[in-house]
């Protein structure tokens, strides 16, 4: 049960929204309608919703509503450091007082840019370097659970695709017979190394290329596809190098699409991505969660600054498809996805109409995020309504009683319950 210190902890959070312009526009976007629902903002209709946070980073912080006798204004990040006891001792002694994820909700109506995040050594060497560029010194694993069907670029194609990839001949104008050659000599008995290798020098020449030869090879490319498509299907991976090159016309991101596993997802499946990883969002709405840094190499699909040298001298250069999460039960209502990252753990709760559920108290923290309809939140002897839109933080060792007289979808992100199992 809740301890009585945390039933008056337990807080009604403003999420942050970001307006990139990758971002669905007005009401269509599921950013839109949660920020309308939870702050009452004016939603508007030609103006790009891309990114709802949930969470303490400085460049989107959540503040607690108003109402909570704690002020006006104050952001949950100050008031976690007044009280820092809300995180649980063991989360409070590995991250400090601070929350260690980030919880997201995306609407995706144009490609991101092709980027990769760096794990914390770099990080930490890219704010001492370019400060201005690379704002923290933190790793950014992440997680993306579809809401609708949710496309993404990520990892590395198989040697044997890559290899049919290197037929295509705009390509092997843009990385050159030689580097091209040694990809195509390789075979399964060359060791893993020498695979890498080659990888990393025929990427890092494609993204290296000028951006007038960019512009001519994609020129050329579209011109071919165009001609083809007459006589022949294209390929799915054709179709959405056409469909990129019209979103970002003559940028070098286009053409290094088809280096990439072009990944699928179905609502409630999962995509998750160390650091180091390749990868681009492409459409949908997802549900992401993160450790809490904003650290972002671009290279390609995007007006903003590319750092091409230092993501091509960065990835891991690891090959085939990506692991697909489904999620396990925890329950009958709640489904958990559990990715292999210390900082956090997405529930995904739907509960049918009448019925309840018990979130149990655990050993952190958690950020619950209404998303569809209407119940009431018990803990201890308090009783809260909750309607979508509704964003609550619960402290540490907090059991919450769900119900529900119409229908109910949540969202949960918390501390990977793994991290409390290992470090007893």
């Amino acid at each position: 049960m809740a301890k009585a210190a945390n039933v008056d902890k337990v807080k009604r959070l403003r999420g942050w929204v970001q307006n990139y312009d990758w971002g669905r526009c007005g009401a269509e976007a599921q950013v839109a309608r949660l920020l309308a629902l939870n702050s009452g903002a004016e939603v508007k209709p030609d103006r790009p919703y891309a990114e709802f946070w949930m969470g303490t980073h400085d460049s989107g912080p959540s503040f607690l509503a108003d109402g909570y006798g704690e002020g006006q204004n104050v952001g949950l990040k100050e008031w976690i450091r007044k009280n820092p006891n809300v995180l649980g001792h063991k989360v409070l002694e590995k991250w400090g007082p601070d929350l260690p994820f980030l919880f997201k909700v995306l609407s995706v109506a144009k490609a991101l840019s092709i980027q990769a995040h760096p794990d914390k050594e770099l990080a930490k060497e890219l704010l001492k370097l370019k400060p201005n560029l690379y704002k923290d010194g933190n790793h950014k694993p992440e997680m993306a659970l579809a809401i609708t069907e949710f496309r993404a670029l990520c990892g590395f194609i198989t040697l044997e695709e890559l290899k049919g990839v290197l037929d295509i001949p705009e390509i092997v104008e843009l990385v050159g017979n030689a580097s091209a050659k040694q990809v195509l000599d390789i075979d399964k008995q060359d060791g893993a190394e020498k695979v890498k290798y080659a990888l990393r020098s025929v990427f890092t020449q494609l993204m290296s290329a000028s951006k007038e030869m960019a512009t001519k090879s994609i020129a050329k490319l579209k011109s071919r596809l165009h001609a083809e498509s007459q006589l022949r299907c294209l390929t799915e991976k054709e179709q959405l190098v056409l469909h990129l090159e019209k979103q970002y016309p003559g940028d070098i991101g286009v053409i290094s699409a088809f280096f990439f596993n072009y990944v699928k997802l179905n609502p409630g499946e999962a995509l998750y991505l160390g650091a180091n990883e390749p990868h681009a969002y492409l459409s949908g709405e997802c549900i992401e969660c993160m450790a809490t840094s904003d650290n972002v190499v671009r290279a390609g699909l995007t007006p903003k600054h590319r750092d091409i040298q230092t993501l091509c001298s960065m990835l891991t250069y690891k090959q085939g498809y990506p692991d697909i999460l489904k999620g396990f039960p925890l329950s009958p209502y709640i489904t958990r996805y559990l990715p292999p990252f210390e900082e956090f753990e997405v529930d995904c709760c739907i509960l049918p109409k009448g019925a309840s559920t018990v979130f149990p108290a655990i050993p952190g923290p958690s950020i619950f995020l209404v998303f569809l309809g209407k119940g009431t939140f018990r803990i201890g002897s308090r009783e809260d309504i909750v309607t979508e839109g509704d964003v609550l933080f619960a402290p540490s060792n907090t059991e919450i009683t769900i119900t529900t007289s119409s229908e109910l979808q949540l969202y949960r992100a918390g501390v990977n319950s793994r991290f409390f199992h290992t470090s007893l």
